[in-house]
């Protein structure tokens, strides 16, 4: 691997020059033009110490890209967190997904999100805590008006802390340029903080035969390689290639996404993805652009999303037609401008080539709307929900005892870019309260998960967001209630409940204490647990107390319990 490190004024003209490339699938190299840079802005860090991050911007996660920046904070929580620049407060939320949020507009042209706080700090706190008595709802929202809450560069805004969807303590924060709306990289601001010299390292290669074009190795199915293949790969027709790779930095074990992925085929570029920026709509395009951790380098016909530059007129896709060896070179780059390269060669040889059989009904078109329609089920996927065409592996099949045929739509998860109507017929409609019917996603192994639905007229009609298998089932287990560490509670003044169900989890839960509201929440998303502190503003201290839990399934399913406790 050859190492350099790009100097950084070059380095970030190329990234505001890239970022601003219009949309379009195939747009080629020839069609970019110059644009005038971005005048930089200036950022102070969000912490008074030594930047380390746990995640970088446009990272691979299920369905989105990480839209920002985790900072490390030590292990702890409690850190403050300081205004970037001179702005305002514009928003201030507290969810069970991103925990406290509180959103910065700044004065230079960015706003920022600032997710997983452990606290507001001053009169923030006081409002908040305030609205959630009065909405009975640990979830709340407020809008403050500009003036309302200014604030200067360096000041402290809020402390850090490991609330919502976390898996320990840490700063996200998410920039977005203002003026489009677009989520944009926050490294180039803090550049100077920030030692690595480090180049990413790839950890595979896939190869993708395009259906009914294309084989590799004698197969037509995509097939997975080492970065540095022992045994020689051949090819013919049409092809498209993706790398496995993740970027480290200095003195941490923590991967990160690739920033740069160029490929170049015997010498002539044929594909570029830049991760520098991404409109929030533009999310569900990683399911067209990766596989599993593979980024892929070719651009489906169906997506849009604009970081993916294609320049050889064909969408990046290969064609291997001459029984010679093919070139393939990657260019691996951070956003520091670290940089390594992978080459490996593909030997062009004359193979038979088999066409996609298939039945007329059973081929969805990506450029258009498709319907299915089979005994007991109805679906519709509109016109740019699919990345590509697919030609549907569909059956279905009786489970004994099931209220509902098992509908398979797909052997594999197609992810759809939006939400698609489907319906599913009732074959036995047994339940007076139709309530406890949903829809479940049905797992390779015949697990259930739920997706939803309401009842209609002897179906069940539901959104989906993949094409998989579903069936209907029923849920009327209520959910279950286990107090935590029940004799700490007055010692500690904490209160914790663990809520679980088994089927069509937890939709909503209520606390009283003394027969009156109690603040509880869910601080911690993948702990789950239920959680009140005593505020001797709302519970009188020095006497014993009953506290109510009341818990709410999917489907309607309620579990009430009481409990008391001395504090």
């Amino acid at each position: 691997m050859i190492c350099k490190n790009i100097k950084h004024s070059i380095f970030l003209s190329v990234l505001f020059f890239v970022g601003s490339v219009q949309s379009g699938y195939a747009q080629e190299a020839s069609d970019m033009e110059t644009v005038p840079e971005m005048q930089a802005a200036s950022f102070t860090p969000p912490f008074d110490f030594p930047i380390v991050f746990s995640g970088n911007f446009g990272e691979i996660r299920a369905n989105h890209f990480h839209g920002g920046l985790d900072f490390k904070t030590g292990g702890a929580i409690g850190k403050p967190v300081r205004a970037l620049a001179d702005g305002h407060i514009s928003r201030i939320r507290v969810t069970h997904g991103s925990g406290y949020v509180l959103d910065v507009d700044y004065d230079n042209g960015y706003s920022t999100i600032n997710r997983h706080l452990s606290a507001f700090v001053g009169d923030i706190a006081r409002r908040v805590k305030a609205l959630q008595y009065e909405k009975e709802s640990w979830e709340v929202e407020i809008t403050p008006e500009p003036g309302e809450y200014p604030v200067k560069a360096g000041q402290v805004i809020a402390l850090s802390g490991n609330t919502g969807y976390s898996f320990g303590p840490h700063l996200h924060l998410d920039m977005i340029e203002s003026a489009t709306g677009d989520y944009v990289d926050p490294l180039p601001f803090f550049m100077k903080k920030v030692k690595d010299n480090t180049a990413p390292h790839a950890e595979g290669i896939i190869l993708f035969p395009q259906p009914g074009k294309g084989v590799v190795n004698g197969k037509q199915i995509h097939q997975t390689f080492p970065a540095s293949p022992a045994k020689p790969i051949t090819a013919w027709g049409l092809i498209g290639a993706g790398i496995r790779a993740y970027d480290h930095m200095d003195g941490v074990g923590n991967r990160y996404g690739v920033h740069t992925v160029i490929l170049e085929v015997d010498g002539e570029e044929v594909f570029r993805s830049v991760v520098d920026r991404f409109a929030y709509e533009e999310n569900r395009y990683i399911n067209s652009w990766t596989h599993g951790q593979y980024m892929k380098s070719f651009i489906e016909p169906g997506n849009r999303l604009r970081m993916l530059h294609a320049s050889n007129g064909n969408r990046g896709l290969i064609e291997i037609n001459e029984e010679r060896p093919y070139r393939f070179v990657y260019t691996l780059s951070d956003a520091l401008g670290n940089t390594s390269k992978v080459r490996f060669t593909v030997q062009g040889k004359n193979t038979g080539i088999r066409p996609v059989e298939h039945r007329e009904k059973y081929a969805f078109k990506w450029d258009k709307t498709n319907y299915l329609q089979e005994p007991g089920l109805e679906l519709v996927v509109p016109r740019g929900m699919l990345y590509d065409d697919v030609w549907l592996n569909y059956s279905v099949r009786a489970d004994s005892g099931d209220v509902a045929f098992t509908y398979q739509l797909h052997d594999t998860r197609i992810p759809l870019h939006g939400a698609c109507e489907m319906r599913i017929g009732l074959r036995r409609d047994r339940l007076e309260d139709k309530s406890k019917y949903y829809v479940a996603g049905v797992t390779a192994r015949g697990g259930k998960y739920s997706v939803g639905g309401t009842y209609e007229d002897g179906f069940m009609k539901v959104r989906i967001r993949d094409l998989a298998a579903y069936t209907v089932a029923v849920d009327t287990v209520p959910p279950e209630i286990t107090p935590l560490n029940p004799q700490q509670w007055g010692r500690t003044g904490r209160i914790v409940f663990k809520a679980k169900d088994k089927e069509t989890g937890i939709h909503s839960y209520r606390g009283t204490i003394d027969g009156k509201y109690a603040l509880f929440g869910k601080p911690n998303s993948i702990s789950g647990n239920l959680v009140c502190e005593l505020d001797p503003k709302h519970v009188k201290k020095g006497g014993r107390h009953t506290v109510e839990m009341t818990v709410t399934d999917g489907c309607g399913n309620q579990t009430t319990k009481q409990f008391r406790f001395a504090w």
